[in-house]
């Protein structure tokens, strides 16, 4: 009797954690916590068997191996859940730094890797002459397979259906994921002019009345001594930097302040003036096509009260919903279909690579504007992911990434031979979606003159202004669920000042910690939130509860925490000098946003606090109504973010094309 009681009472306590734990922790694997760290539970829904290694190292090979001739009508989930303990590869002298615990505690990480959920698409078809996972990726011995539990108890199914398989392909310690600094980030843009970026928005964006805040009044809020400062905090970096040899250098500018700035208000000037126009060899029926839209919508009819759209939100609203609806009547993309997976059409649609994934799955599976016939189609998309293509084939600690840049040369070299469309404009007429922070480098020279639309906007980096696309970084939690706690408070019940907590990563999120972290009340500047769920949900609450959110840049200029603080109702304010926001050609980033310059930092209150609640209130409306255009939906809606993303890449094509 004593021992059945004993164990009904560890029954019940039992029952009432994992209960506790299902009704307050949404987004965690309860039973998960209850292991020791580095273990996962285990879950066989098929034939798949668990084989672990202890392999220090482990390089993945032959990415081509998964082959769409040896695949069945089957459709399968793979995916790739995060690795306790594996870093990802983000370069910093002889090792590796490790991976953002960000995700892991519930919020965006400007810094992706394994650790980090992401969901695939593979159509998969198993021989039944050989072991399974030798037909989904082929790797060397040093390689650890482990079916898992899905955080979701479910799948995530292709549209037409298929079998949930559950399982994880892992490597133990070796396949490094990550961001490695650019090694030609110090190329400095043709079109930057070395102007510091001061909180600007773009000509005419904000009119000068009494409840706007003026460019003048808040550059007047800002002292000279936050320039030094950040001077200061910058030439303490530089003369570490001396100790480097000349490789370290390379590898370590992600951890200093860029040689020019590129200002807002630059931004702007080339946007106006650098419409690049490419002649092609040959024009074609679909560039006069091209063209004619291009004169409808310089002389769009004036939009008034349109119903959808928020007219501040934009630059020329009535410009935009000419274009926007041309684009739906004309527009025709051809998807390739060459490549293999899991490089090519295998969508990562969960983590903070879900834009390229869920741009890639929603354009493929597409029929009002994708077509057959490459005859018809004014745009050509190369179906690509920048995280599978490093996921792939990047050594862990080789410090080298010539060959994924040279997979895709072979790749580009590859449809210009087999098809006429490259060679007739030299690719300004095809585009790619990439949200990895190494896509610049990957795509440098070689697919140069194509329309790029990158998470990694910098200026400095290569990014082409009127030419290339400024991604959104989007963290999806739940791919099934994307809009999960989508929202927040009313402004009334706002009563944090600004907000950020994340981890320490580059030269500029110390330097914000280091003037605000636990300096004022008001200002709610963190570092590292701990991990667990509790965590995760405190920090949603936070966004939800803070008027302003803080988005410094991380090693990169691009920051999720832009589109988190849109998600939940909050006024970002971006802090990453020669970073190109989101849908610049369209958007008027001045109407929901502060964009501060970094040497600002230490003024960062008195700039916050200089703006009248009138202007809040403005900026906050427009965060509201901007909200839908960075949405993603199964099935995409009008002006959502697939719409945005397909309408800044057809938008600049046609202000591109120009015929003899």
């Amino acid at each position: 009797m004593e021992k059945r009681r004993w164990v009904f009472m560890v029954g019940v306590v039992a029952v009432t954690y994992l209960l506790l734990q299902s009704l307050l922790l949404p987004y965690e694997n309860a039973l998960r916590s209850l292991l020791p760290d580095g273990e996962i539970p285990v879950r066989a829904k098929s034939s798949f068997l668990a084989v672990h290694s202890a392999a220090k190292s482990v390089m993945v090979r032959n990415p081509l191996t998964v082959n769409a001739s040896e695949l069945s009508n089957d459709s399968m989930v793979v995916e790739v859940v995060r690795t306790e303990g594996v870093g990802r590869a983000i370069e910093n002298g002889g090792g590796l730094k490790g991976e953002d615990s960000d995700a892991e505690n519930g919020f965006a990480s400007d810094e992706k890797g394994l650790d980090n959920d992401f969901e695939l698409f593979v159509d998969g078809n198993l021989n039944s002459g050989s072991p399974p996972y030798e037909n989904v990726l082929h790797m060397n011995d040093n390689l650890a397979l482990e079916i898992v539990r899905n955080e979701e108890n479910s799948s995530v199914l292709d549209e037409s259906g298929g079998v949930s398989l559950e399982q994880i392909v892992k490597p133990n310690n070796g396949v490094s994921v990550g961001k490695n600094p650019e090694e030609n980030t110090s190329l400095k843009s043709e079109n930057s002019k070395g102007v510091d970026t001061t909180i600007q928005s773009p000509p005419l964006a904000l009119p000068m009345t009494a409840s706007s805040i003026t460019i003048t009044h808040i550059e007047n809020v800002v002292s000279n001594a936050s320039s030094s400062a950040l001077q200061r905090e910058g030439m303490t970096l530089k003369n570490d930097s001396v100790l480097m040899n000349s490789t370290r250098k390379k590898e370590m500018r992600c951890n200093m302040p860029p040689k020019s700035i590129t200002s807002l208000y630059e931004m702007n000037r080339i946007l106006a003036r650098h419409r690049r126009s490419m002649r092609p060899r040959q024009s074609s029926v679909r560039d006069q096509e091209i063209v004619a839209v291009k004169s409808h919508i310089e002389h769009a009819p004036v939009v008034i009260n349109d119903a959808e759209l928020y007219a501040p939100l934009f630059r020329n609203v009535s410009m935009f919903k000419k274009s926007y609806e041309l684009m739906e009547r004309t527009l025709k993309v051809y998807v390739y279909r060459d490549g293999s997976k899991p490089i090519f059409h295998q969508p990562i649609l969960k983590g903070l690579y879900a834009s390229e994934g869920w741009f890639m799955k929603l354009m493929e599976g597409n029929r009002r504007f994708v077509v057959k016939d490459p005859r018809k189609a004014h745009l050509f998309y190369m179906p690509f992911s920048s995280r599978m293509l490093e996921y792939t084939l990047y050594v862990r600690n080789s410090h080298n990434r010539t060959n994924l840049r040279q997979y895709l040369k072979d790749y580009s070299e590859k449809i210009a031979a087999k098809y006429p469309y490259w060679n007739r404009t030299g690719g300004a007429d095809h585009f790619l979606v990439a949200c990895h922070d190494w896509a610049p480098y990957e795509t440098r020279h070689h697919m140069e003159h194509c329309i790029k639309a990158l998470c990694n906007a910098d200026v400095t980096a290569g990014f082409k202004i009127g030419r290339d696309v400024s991604l959104p970084e989007t963290y999806v939690r739940a791919a099934r669920h994307p809009l999960r706690d989508l929202g927040g408070k009313p402004p009334s019940q706002r009563h944090i000042l600004a907000f950020y907590a994340g981890n320490m990563h580059g030269y500029l999120r110390p330097i914000l910690l280091k003037y605000w972290k636990d300096k004022d009340p008001d200002m709610r500047i963190l570092g590292p939130m701990p991990p667990g769920v509790a965590s995760k949900m405190n920090y949603i609450q936070h966004m939800k509860s803070s008027k302003y959110c803080i988005c410094p840049k991380g090693y990169e200029v691009n920051s999720p925490r832009v589109v988190e603080a849109i998600f939940y109702e909050c006024v970002p304010v971006i802090i990453s000098d020669n970073f190109v926001p989101p849908f610049f050609e369209v958007l008027d980033w001045g109407a929901f946003s502060l964009i501060v310059a970094e040497k600002d930092i230490p003024n960062l209150k008195d700039i916050l606090l200089s703006i009248p609640k009138e202007k809040y209130l403005e900026l906050q409306l427009g965060v509201r109504k901007l909200q839908k255009h960075f949405l993603w939906h199964a099935k995409p809606l009008k002006y959502d973010l697939f719409h945005m993303t397909l309408h800044s890449i057809w938008y600049n094509r046609v202000f591109q094309i120009k015929l003899r």
